[in-house]
């Protein structure tokens, strides 16, 4: 039976107020040849299916993979595993791994880890804060049970698994943020987090962490177009090769451009704008406002309510970066025609607008590649988010553009340009999401980070 939870907007009240005001169009962009900028690159690729029966033994459980386009070199990589990175639909090629969940079959992928040796090994990026992530909040990390040291080299249990049934929606208000309403398209299960340690010998003992989330689930065939029982993010699995092709978010990190996965959400809200999995037992994450803490399994990641909105204009065979026309944030999104539509090869315009920039495109306080080790050390897939609202003399000026750097939004928030809703000083909205980095678009991110200007 199908579960559906649908819900209205009852977080971050006054974002409500400064959104109410907004009426940023949704024009779409066109190239020199007048050309809209959502039109679909041209491919003679067929578009994605999933398998209609058993052809042949195994077959039911395998979905083609998605077709390939132009490929970010891999020394741009963080996840160093990823069997490469197209930035023609945005997706990165994972490896995949089964488990099992309450007796179903499901399948993950590993894209972080606590211990710097585990995260050599499988090729990921290395969190050192994920290490947190279980201190007083339990229900955080869900311990799996397995006979390998190394998660995904033998079978693993896991204690939960999200429910993708739930068909995600959401309809953005005339103004258009806030949403008038919404629904995630996977919910976690009881048990369930996609941060996993194994069990410890000893009492007392630090488990190792991993960044494990859960991206379908059952025996097959699979829903890569309304992901019925697949995450919104996953565009095609292989159940043969073991692979998940997952669409990516292109975002910022100390000025550069930067692509990043998302799979979960504490909030029910800022997962359905995500397409992501909404995850509640999160928010209890340790803790609220932990950026630059070391005893915080969080970094902090900004978004802003009233930036302008638009696609970058004229994007290269790569993508969107930093050109003209690029916006981000929640008005930004909410304003675009596809923000409500599943993401899927045969919807080419979806991506393609994703690809231009229609996703909210975050900023990272720190990145893999940062050159200072602390700030290397603070890295975290599992992000604190923080929600900014322009001034109405910075809207006016139209001074609310993109920004891409976080000791510049601190910057703003410090001369009273930017603040939280409400005013208030820019701070934790007690929103996680669990957003891995991936790789960089051009030149790596290196910081550094600068927690207090002028400080």
């Amino acid at each position: 039976m199908t579960r559906t939870l649908t819900t209205t907007w009852t977080r971050w009240p006054t974002v409500v107020a400064v959104a109410s005001v907004l009426a940023l169009g949704a024009a779409a962009c066109s190239d020199s040849d007048g050309e809209s900028a959502t039109d679909p690159p041209e491919t003679t690729d067929a578009p994605l299916t999933t398998e209609e029966g058993p052809d042949a033994e195994g077959d039911a459980a395998s979905a083609t993979s998605a077709p390939e386009g132009v490929t970010l070199d891999a020394s741009q990589q963080t996840i160093t595993s990823a069997l490469r990175v197209d930035l023609t639909r945005d997706f990165a090629t994972l490896p995949l791994y089964e488990g099992t969940a309450g007796g179903e079959t499901v399948w993950y992928v590993i894209t972080d880890v606590s211990d710097a040796d585990m995260a050599a090994e499988l090729g990921v990026n290395h969190s050192p804060k994920l290490a947190n992530a279980g201190s007083k909040c339990p229900a955080c990390v869900q311990v799996v049970a397995t006979d390998d040291p190394i998660l995904g080299r033998a079978p693993v249990e896991f204690q939960g698994a999200p429910d993708f049934s739930p068909e995600r929606t959401l309809v953005p208000s005339p103004a258009p943020f806030p949403a008038e309403s919404f629904t995630p398209g996977g919910i976690a299960g009881a048990g369930y987090s996609p941060f996993v340690a194994l069990p410890t010998d000893e009492v007392g003992d630090t488990p190792i962490v991993f960044n494990a989330p859960i991206v379908a689930t059952g025996d097959g065939p699979f829903d890569v177009t309304t992901h019925a029982n697949t995450h919104d993010r996953t565009l095609g699995i292989d159940t043969e090769e073991m692979t998940a092709d997952l669409l990516f978010v292109r975002g910022f990190a100390n000025g550069r451009s930067i692509f990043y996965l998302s799979f979960d959400s504490s909030d029910a809200f800022t997962a359905a704008v995500e397409r992501s999995t909404f995850t509640p037992a999160l928010t209890d994450l340790g803790f609220a406002n932990g950026g630059g803490d070391v005893d915080s399994a969080r970094a902090s990641i900004f978004t802003f309510a009233n930036a302008k909105a638009g696609l970058e204009e004229a994007a290269s065979e790569r993508g969107a970066s930093q050109g003209p026309g690029r916006s981000q944030g929640l008005t930004h999104a909410l304003s675009l025609d596809i923000v409500g539509r599943d993401a899927a090869i045969e919807n080419a315009d979806v991506l393609e607008a994703l690809r231009t920039g229609a996703d909210v495109s975050n900023i990272f306080d720190v990145f893999p590649t940062n050159e200072s080790a602390a700030d290397r050390a603070e890295y975290s897939p599992a992000w604190d988010l923080q929600v900014g609202v322009y001034s109405d003399a910075a809207v006016a000026a139209g001074d609310n553009g993109l920004q891409t750097d976080a000791n510049m939004v601190r910057s703003l928030a410090e001369q009273g340009i930017v603040t939280a809703p409400g005013g208030l000083p820019l701070g934790s909205a007690n929103v996680v999401i669990n957003c891995p980095a991936l790789g960089f678009f051009d030149e790596a991110p290196v910081g550094p980070r600068v927690p207090a200007l002028g400080g």
